[in-house]
Protein backbone atom coordinates (compact mmCIF):
# COMPACT_ATOMS: atom_id res chain seq x y z
CA UNK A 1 0.00 0.00 0.00
CA UNK A 2 2.85 2.39 0.83
CA UNK A 3 4.12 2.20 -2.77
CA UNK A 4 1.04 3.96 -4.15
CA UNK A 5 -0.33 7.44 -3.42
CA UNK A 6 -3.69 7.88 -1.72
CA UNK A 7 -6.69 8.45 -3.95
CA UNK A 8 -8.34 11.76 -2.97
CA UNK A 9 -12.11 11.77 -2.65
CA UNK A 10 -14.78 13.81 -0.89
CA UNK A 11 -17.09 11.79 1.37
CA UNK A 12 -20.75 12.78 1.62
CA UNK A 13 -21.58 11.71 5.15
CA UNK A 14 -24.95 13.36 5.72
CA UNK A 15 -27.08 11.01 7.82
CA UNK A 16 -24.51 8.22 7.57
CA UNK A 17 -23.03 6.47 10.60
CA UNK A 18 -19.50 7.47 11.57
CA UNK A 19 -17.88 5.71 14.53
CA UNK A 20 -15.24 7.51 16.56
CA UNK A 21 -13.21 5.44 19.02
CA UNK A 22 -11.59 7.58 21.71
CA UNK A 23 -12.72 10.90 23.15
CA UNK A 24 -9.39 12.67 23.50
CA UNK A 25 -7.70 15.55 21.68
CA UNK A 26 -7.75 13.85 18.27
CA UNK A 27 -11.51 13.38 18.47
CA UNK A 28 -11.94 16.93 19.71
CA UNK A 29 -10.14 18.25 16.61
CA UNK A 30 -11.92 15.97 14.11
CA UNK A 31 -15.50 15.99 15.40
CA UNK A 32 -16.44 19.56 14.32
CA UNK A 33 -15.76 18.79 10.64
CA UNK A 34 -17.70 15.53 10.86
CA UNK A 35 -20.60 17.38 12.47
CA UNK A 36 -20.46 20.03 9.76
CA UNK A 37 -20.68 17.22 7.18
CA UNK A 38 -23.95 16.07 8.76
CA UNK A 39 -22.63 12.68 9.91
CA UNK A 40 -24.51 10.53 12.41
CA UNK A 41 -21.69 10.22 14.94
CA UNK A 42 -21.35 7.46 17.51
CA UNK A 43 -18.53 7.98 20.01
CA UNK A 44 -17.23 4.95 21.90
CA UNK A 45 -14.91 5.86 24.76
CA UNK A 46 -14.80 5.47 28.56
CA UNK A 47 -14.03 9.19 28.93
CA UNK A 48 -13.76 12.37 26.88
CA UNK A 49 -12.38 15.89 26.97
CA UNK A 50 -14.73 18.60 28.29
CA UNK A 51 -15.33 19.89 24.76
CA UNK A 52 -16.26 16.42 23.45
CA UNK A 53 -18.48 15.83 26.47
CA UNK A 54 -20.23 19.13 25.73
CA UNK A 55 -21.00 17.90 22.20
CA UNK A 56 -22.61 14.80 23.67
CA UNK A 57 -24.56 16.83 26.24
CA UNK A 58 -25.86 19.04 23.42
CA UNK A 59 -27.08 16.01 21.50
CA UNK A 60 -24.66 16.53 18.61
CA UNK A 61 -23.14 13.07 19.05
CA UNK A 62 -24.14 9.79 20.69
CA UNK A 63 -21.66 8.78 23.39
CA UNK A 64 -21.31 5.22 24.65
CA UNK A 65 -19.12 5.42 27.75
CA UNK A 66 -17.17 2.19 27.44
CA UNK A 67 -14.12 0.73 25.65
CA UNK A 68 -14.23 -0.57 22.09
CA UNK A 69 -15.99 -3.90 21.56
CA UNK A 70 -16.05 -6.21 18.54
CA UNK A 71 -19.01 -5.29 16.33
CA UNK A 72 -18.89 -1.52 16.99
CA UNK A 73 -18.04 -0.84 13.33
CA UNK A 74 -20.63 -3.11 11.74
CA UNK A 75 -22.97 -0.32 10.61
CA UNK A 76 -20.35 2.36 9.98
CA UNK A 77 -19.51 4.06 6.71
CA UNK A 78 -16.38 5.66 8.11
CA UNK A 79 -14.34 5.20 11.27
CA UNK A 80 -11.87 7.32 13.23
CA UNK A 81 -9.75 5.23 15.57
CA UNK A 82 -8.01 7.38 18.15
CA UNK A 83 -7.75 5.55 21.47
CA UNK A 84 -4.64 5.21 23.63
CA UNK A 85 -4.99 1.41 23.58
CA UNK A 86 -2.80 0.07 20.76
CA UNK A 87 -4.34 -3.40 20.91
CA UNK A 88 -7.86 -1.99 20.71
CA UNK A 89 -6.83 0.18 17.77
CA UNK A 90 -5.44 -2.84 15.93
CA UNK A 91 -8.57 -4.91 16.61
CA UNK A 92 -10.87 -2.11 15.46
CA UNK A 93 -8.76 -1.58 12.35
CA UNK A 94 -9.04 -5.28 11.52
CA UNK A 95 -12.82 -5.15 11.99
CA UNK A 96 -13.02 -2.13 9.69
CA UNK A 97 -11.08 -4.07 7.04
CA UNK A 98 -13.50 -7.04 7.29
CA UNK A 99 -16.56 -4.80 6.98
CA UNK A 100 -14.99 -2.65 4.22
CA UNK A 101 -15.23 0.48 6.34
CA UNK A 102 -12.75 3.22 5.49
CA UNK A 103 -10.72 3.71 8.62
CA UNK A 104 -8.36 6.44 9.91
CA UNK A 105 -5.88 5.56 12.65
CA UNK A 106 -4.24 8.29 14.69
CA UNK A 107 -1.55 5.97 16.09
CA UNK A 108 -0.42 4.25 12.88
CA UNK A 109 -1.26 5.93 9.58
CA UNK A 110 0.50 3.24 7.55
CA UNK A 111 -1.96 0.62 8.82
CA UNK A 112 -5.00 2.77 8.09
CA UNK A 113 -7.13 2.53 4.95
CA UNK A 114 -7.76 6.29 4.86
CA UNK A 115 -5.85 9.45 5.74
CA UNK A 116 -7.26 12.72 6.97
CA UNK A 117 -6.00 15.57 4.78
CA UNK A 118 -5.02 18.99 6.06
CA UNK A 119 -8.14 21.00 5.23
CA UNK A 120 -9.18 24.62 5.15
CA UNK A 121 -12.14 26.59 3.85
CA UNK A 122 -12.63 29.84 1.97
CA UNK A 123 -15.93 31.11 0.54
CA UNK A 124 -17.48 27.78 -0.38
CA UNK A 125 -14.22 26.11 -1.37
CA UNK A 126 -12.61 23.33 0.67
CA UNK A 127 -8.87 22.93 0.27
CA UNK A 128 -7.57 19.47 1.19
CA UNK A 129 -3.87 18.59 1.04
CA UNK A 130 -2.48 15.04 1.15
CA UNK A 131 1.12 13.86 0.96
CA UNK A 132 1.42 11.61 -2.08
CA UNK A 133 4.37 9.59 -0.81
CA UNK A 134 3.42 7.51 2.23
CA UNK A 135 7.07 7.02 3.17
CA UNK A 136 7.65 10.74 3.42
CA UNK A 137 4.45 11.85 5.15
CA UNK A 138 5.00 15.14 6.95
CA UNK A 139 1.83 16.57 8.54
CA UNK A 140 3.52 19.92 9.15
CA UNK A 141 4.42 20.26 5.48
CA UNK A 142 0.90 19.48 4.27
CA UNK A 143 -0.57 21.86 6.88
CA UNK A 144 1.79 24.61 5.71
CA UNK A 145 0.70 24.12 2.09
CA UNK A 146 -2.95 24.15 3.17
CA UNK A 147 -2.43 27.37 5.12
CA UNK A 148 -0.67 29.07 2.21
CA UNK A 149 -3.43 28.21 -0.26
CA UNK A 150 -6.28 29.17 2.08
CA UNK A 151 -4.60 32.42 3.09
CA UNK A 152 -4.03 33.27 -0.56
CA UNK A 153 -7.70 32.69 -1.36
CA UNK A 154 -8.82 34.72 1.62
CA UNK A 155 -6.60 37.75 1.15
CA UNK A 156 -6.89 37.79 -2.64
CA UNK A 157 -3.23 37.06 -3.44
CA UNK A 158 -4.32 33.77 -4.99
CA UNK A 159 -7.24 34.36 -7.33
CA UNK A 160 -8.90 31.79 -9.56
CA UNK A 161 -10.95 33.31 -12.40
CA UNK A 162 -14.70 32.77 -12.36
CA UNK A 163 -15.79 30.88 -15.45
CA UNK A 164 -19.49 31.09 -14.65
CA UNK A 165 -21.49 34.27 -15.05
CA UNK A 166 -21.31 36.42 -11.96
CA UNK A 167 -24.27 38.32 -10.63
CA UNK A 168 -23.72 42.04 -11.04
CA UNK A 169 -23.57 43.91 -7.77
CA UNK A 170 -21.72 46.18 -5.42
CA UNK A 171 -19.78 45.39 -2.27
CA UNK A 172 -19.54 48.17 0.30
CA UNK A 173 -16.22 47.27 1.89
CA UNK A 174 -14.92 48.75 5.09
CA UNK A 175 -11.18 49.08 4.59
CA UNK A 176 -10.28 49.69 8.23
CA UNK A 177 -8.32 52.59 9.73
CA UNK A 178 -5.54 52.79 7.14
CA UNK A 179 -3.05 49.97 7.66
CA UNK A 180 -3.62 47.63 4.68
CA UNK A 181 -3.19 44.61 6.94
CA UNK A 182 -6.27 45.65 8.93
CA UNK A 183 -8.81 45.11 6.17
CA UNK A 184 -10.89 41.94 6.61
CA UNK A 185 -9.93 38.88 4.61
CA UNK A 186 -13.30 39.00 2.85
CA UNK A 187 -12.77 42.63 1.91
CA UNK A 188 -9.35 41.89 0.49
CA UNK A 189 -10.67 38.96 -1.52
CA UNK A 190 -13.48 41.04 -3.02
CA UNK A 191 -10.94 43.70 -3.96
CA UNK A 192 -8.90 41.09 -5.80
CA UNK A 193 -12.00 39.99 -7.75
CA UNK A 194 -13.24 43.49 -8.59
CA UNK A 195 -13.58 45.02 -12.03
CA UNK A 196 -14.12 48.52 -10.64
CA UNK A 197 -13.01 50.02 -7.33
CA UNK A 198 -14.44 53.34 -6.15
CA UNK A 199 -12.10 54.38 -3.35
CA UNK A 200 -12.20 56.95 -0.58
CA UNK A 201 -9.17 58.95 0.47
CA UNK A 202 -9.29 57.35 3.92
CA UNK A 203 -9.33 53.78 2.60
CA UNK A 204 -6.18 51.63 2.68
CA UNK A 205 -4.49 53.23 -0.33
CA UNK A 206 -1.61 50.75 -0.44
CA UNK A 207 -4.03 48.01 -1.51
CA UNK A 208 -4.83 49.84 -4.74
CA UNK A 209 -1.29 49.25 -5.98
CA UNK A 210 -1.89 45.49 -5.76
CA UNK A 211 -4.88 45.55 -8.13
CA UNK A 212 -4.45 43.99 -11.59
CA UNK A 213 -3.95 46.46 -14.47
CA UNK A 214 -7.45 45.89 -15.90
CA UNK A 215 -9.19 47.11 -12.74
CA UNK A 216 -10.64 50.60 -13.08
CA UNK A 217 -10.00 52.73 -9.99
CA UNK A 218 -12.23 55.75 -9.46
CA UNK A 219 -11.10 58.37 -6.95
CA UNK A 220 -14.00 59.33 -4.71
CA UNK A 221 -11.79 61.25 -2.30
CA UNK A 222 -13.52 63.88 -0.25
CA UNK A 223 -10.83 66.28 0.84
CA UNK A 224 -12.02 68.84 3.45
CA UNK A 225 -12.45 72.27 1.87
CA UNK A 226 -11.04 70.99 -1.38
CA UNK A 227 -11.88 68.83 -4.36
CA UNK A 228 -14.46 66.13 -3.76
CA UNK A 229 -16.79 63.79 -5.57
CA UNK A 230 -20.40 64.54 -4.70
CA UNK A 231 -22.32 61.72 -3.05
CA UNK A 232 -24.86 61.66 -5.84
CA UNK A 233 -22.06 61.19 -8.36
CA UNK A 234 -20.67 58.31 -6.29
CA UNK A 235 -24.09 56.66 -6.17
CA UNK A 236 -24.50 57.05 -9.91
CA UNK A 237 -21.07 55.58 -10.58
CA UNK A 238 -21.85 52.55 -8.43
CA UNK A 239 -25.11 51.96 -10.26
CA UNK A 240 -23.72 52.60 -13.74
CA UNK A 241 -20.86 50.12 -13.44
CA UNK A 242 -22.97 47.47 -11.74
CA UNK A 243 -25.57 47.72 -14.50
CA UNK A 244 -22.78 46.97 -16.97
CA UNK A 245 -22.37 43.60 -15.28
CA UNK A 246 -19.16 44.50 -13.46
CA UNK A 247 -18.08 43.51 -9.98
CA UNK A 248 -17.88 46.82 -8.13
CA UNK A 249 -16.20 47.46 -4.78
CA UNK A 250 -16.85 50.65 -2.89
CA UNK A 251 -13.74 50.87 -0.71
CA UNK A 252 -14.31 53.03 2.35
CA UNK A 253 -12.20 53.89 5.34
CA UNK A 254 -13.14 52.35 8.70
CA UNK A 255 -16.60 50.79 8.65
CA UNK A 256 -19.17 51.67 5.95
CA UNK A 257 -21.87 52.46 8.53
CA UNK A 258 -19.80 54.49 11.01
CA UNK A 259 -20.02 58.03 9.61
CA UNK A 260 -19.26 56.54 6.21
CA UNK A 261 -22.55 57.27 4.42
CA UNK A 262 -22.71 53.60 3.56
CA UNK A 263 -26.45 53.39 4.13
CA UNK A 264 -27.07 56.23 1.66
CA UNK A 265 -25.24 54.20 -0.98
CA UNK A 266 -27.05 51.00 0.00
CA UNK A 267 -30.39 52.77 -0.31
CA UNK A 268 -29.50 54.17 -3.73
CA UNK A 269 -28.49 50.70 -4.91
CA UNK A 270 -31.69 49.18 -3.54
CA UNK A 271 -33.79 51.75 -5.39
CA UNK A 272 -31.94 50.86 -8.60
CA UNK A 273 -32.42 47.12 -8.00
CA UNK A 274 -28.69 46.49 -7.64
CA UNK A 275 -27.65 43.70 -5.23
CA UNK A 276 -25.49 45.05 -2.43
CA UNK A 277 -23.18 43.27 -0.02
CA UNK A 278 -21.93 45.02 3.10
CA UNK A 279 -18.51 43.98 4.42
CA UNK A 280 -17.96 45.51 7.86
CA UNK A 281 -14.62 47.10 8.61
CA UNK A 282 -12.56 47.90 11.69
CA UNK A 283 -13.73 51.31 12.89
CA UNK A 284 -11.07 53.93 13.54
CA UNK A 285 -13.03 54.98 16.62
CA UNK A 286 -11.66 51.96 18.49
CA UNK A 287 -8.66 50.79 16.48
CA UNK A 288 -6.80 54.08 16.22
CA UNK A 289 -6.83 54.81 19.98
CA UNK A 290 -5.77 51.20 20.53
CA UNK A 291 -2.88 51.56 18.09
CA UNK A 292 -1.75 54.61 20.09
CA UNK A 293 -1.91 52.70 23.38
CA UNK A 294 -5.23 54.09 24.55
CA UNK A 295 -8.02 51.71 25.61
CA UNK A 296 -11.46 53.24 25.13
CA UNK A 297 -12.59 51.36 28.25
CA UNK A 298 -10.61 50.26 31.29
CA UNK A 299 -11.58 48.64 34.56
CA UNK A 300 -12.08 51.25 37.24
CA UNK A 301 -11.67 54.14 34.81
CA UNK A 302 -14.32 54.06 32.09
CA UNK A 303 -17.37 51.81 31.84
CA UNK A 304 -18.67 53.30 28.62
CA UNK A 305 -17.46 55.08 25.53
CA UNK A 306 -19.37 57.31 23.14
CA UNK A 307 -18.49 57.97 19.51
CA UNK A 308 -19.63 61.24 17.93
CA UNK A 309 -19.02 63.14 14.74
CA UNK A 310 -17.32 66.48 15.17
CA UNK A 311 -17.75 67.77 11.64
CA UNK A 312 -20.47 70.16 12.84
CA UNK A 313 -19.70 72.56 15.71
CA UNK A 314 -21.85 72.45 18.88
CA UNK A 315 -23.29 75.91 18.18
CA UNK A 316 -24.28 74.99 14.61
CA UNK A 317 -28.03 74.57 14.15
CA UNK A 318 -27.37 71.45 12.06
CA UNK A 319 -25.78 69.64 15.01
CA UNK A 320 -27.62 66.52 16.18
CA UNK A 321 -25.28 65.87 19.13
CA UNK A 322 -26.48 66.50 22.70
CA UNK A 323 -23.27 68.09 23.96
CA UNK A 324 -24.66 69.05 27.41
CA UNK A 325 -25.51 65.42 28.08
CA UNK A 326 -22.13 64.22 26.80
CA UNK A 327 -20.39 66.63 29.19
CA UNK A 328 -22.09 64.93 32.12
CA UNK A 329 -20.84 61.44 31.22
CA UNK A 330 -17.84 60.08 33.06
CA UNK A 331 -16.68 57.67 30.38
CA UNK A 332 -14.66 58.07 27.21
CA UNK A 333 -15.63 60.37 24.37
CA UNK A 334 -14.25 59.56 20.90
CA UNK A 335 -14.62 62.31 18.32
CA UNK A 336 -14.21 61.67 14.60
CA UNK A 337 -13.80 64.38 11.95
CA UNK A 338 -13.43 67.03 14.64
CA UNK A 339 -9.93 68.47 14.31
CA UNK A 340 -10.99 71.89 13.02
CA UNK A 341 -13.94 72.09 15.47
CA UNK A 342 -12.18 70.80 18.59
CA UNK A 343 -11.84 74.29 20.08
CA UNK A 344 -15.60 74.88 20.13
CA UNK A 345 -16.23 71.28 21.18
CA UNK A 346 -13.90 71.64 24.16
CA UNK A 347 -15.57 74.93 25.13
CA UNK A 348 -19.00 73.30 25.04
CA UNK A 349 -17.90 70.33 27.14
CA UNK A 350 -16.28 72.57 29.77
CA UNK A 351 -19.24 74.95 29.78
CA UNK A 352 -21.56 72.06 30.60
CA UNK A 353 -19.50 70.62 33.42
CA UNK A 354 -16.51 68.67 32.11
CA UNK A 355 -13.28 69.63 33.82
CA UNK A 356 -10.82 71.65 31.70
CA UNK A 357 -8.12 69.32 33.07
CA UNK A 358 -9.70 66.31 31.35
CA UNK A 359 -7.00 64.57 29.28
CA UNK A 360 -7.28 64.68 25.49
CA UNK A 361 -5.28 62.76 22.89
CA UNK A 362 -5.26 63.39 19.16
CA UNK A 363 -4.04 60.50 17.02
CA UNK A 364 -3.24 61.59 13.48
CA UNK A 365 -2.99 59.11 10.58
CA UNK A 366 -3.64 56.25 12.98
CA UNK A 367 -2.24 52.75 12.20
CA UNK A 368 -0.17 54.09 9.29
CA UNK A 369 3.55 54.81 9.06
CA UNK A 370 2.74 58.50 9.59
CA UNK A 371 0.89 57.96 12.88
CA UNK A 372 1.57 60.44 15.64
CA UNK A 373 -0.05 61.19 18.98
CA UNK A 374 -0.47 64.65 20.48
CA UNK A 375 -1.66 65.02 24.08
CA UNK A 376 -3.44 67.97 25.66
CA UNK A 377 -6.38 68.75 27.95
CA UNK A 378 -9.80 70.21 27.23
CA UNK A 379 -8.44 73.54 28.37
CA UNK A 380 -5.40 73.49 26.07
CA UNK A 381 -6.45 71.38 23.09
CA UNK A 382 -7.47 74.28 20.84
CA UNK A 383 -4.07 75.96 21.03
CA UNK A 384 -2.25 72.60 20.94
CA UNK A 385 -3.87 71.65 17.63
CA UNK A 386 -2.62 74.90 16.09
CA UNK A 387 0.82 74.77 17.66
CA UNK A 388 1.40 71.12 16.74
CA UNK A 389 -0.21 71.52 13.30
CA UNK A 390 -2.51 68.56 13.77
CA UNK A 391 -4.27 67.76 10.51
CA UNK A 392 -7.10 65.40 9.59
CA UNK A 393 -7.61 62.54 9.60
CA UNK A 394 -7.22 62.36 13.35
CA UNK A 395 -9.18 60.58 16.06
CA UNK A 396 -9.71 62.58 19.25
CA UNK A 397 -10.05 60.80 22.59
CA UNK A 398 -11.37 62.64 25.64
CA UNK A 399 -11.27 61.07 29.08
CA UNK A 400 -9.14 59.55 31.82
CA UNK A 401 -8.28 56.55 29.62
CA UNK A 402 -5.82 58.82 27.82
CA UNK A 403 -3.54 58.42 30.82
CA UNK A 404 -3.86 54.63 30.97
CA UNK A 405 -1.02 52.97 29.12
CA UNK A 406 0.82 49.65 29.44
CA UNK A 407 2.16 50.93 32.77
CA UNK A 408 -0.93 52.92 33.70
CA UNK A 409 -1.91 53.91 37.20
CA UNK A 410 -5.47 52.59 37.11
Amino acid sequence: MAEHPAYPVGLRLTGRRVVVLGGGQVAQRRLPALLAAGADIRLVSPDATPSVEAMADAGEITWERRPYEEGDLADAWYALIATSDTAANAAASAEAERHRVWCVRSDDADRATAWTPATGHSEGVTVAVLTTDARGRDPRHTAAIRDAVVEGLRDGTLVAPHHRTRTAGVALVGGGPGDPDLITVRGRRLLAEADVVIADRLGPRDLLAELPPHVEVIDAAKIPYGRFMAQEAINNALIEHAEQGKAVVRLKGGDPFVFGRGMEEAQALAEAGIPCTVVPGISSSISVPGAAGIPVTHRGVAHEFTVVSGHVAPDDERSLVDWPSLAKLTGTLVILMGVDKIGKIAEALVAHGRSPETPVALVQEGTTAAQRRVDATLGTVAETVVAQEVKPPAVIVVGEVVGVGPHGTA
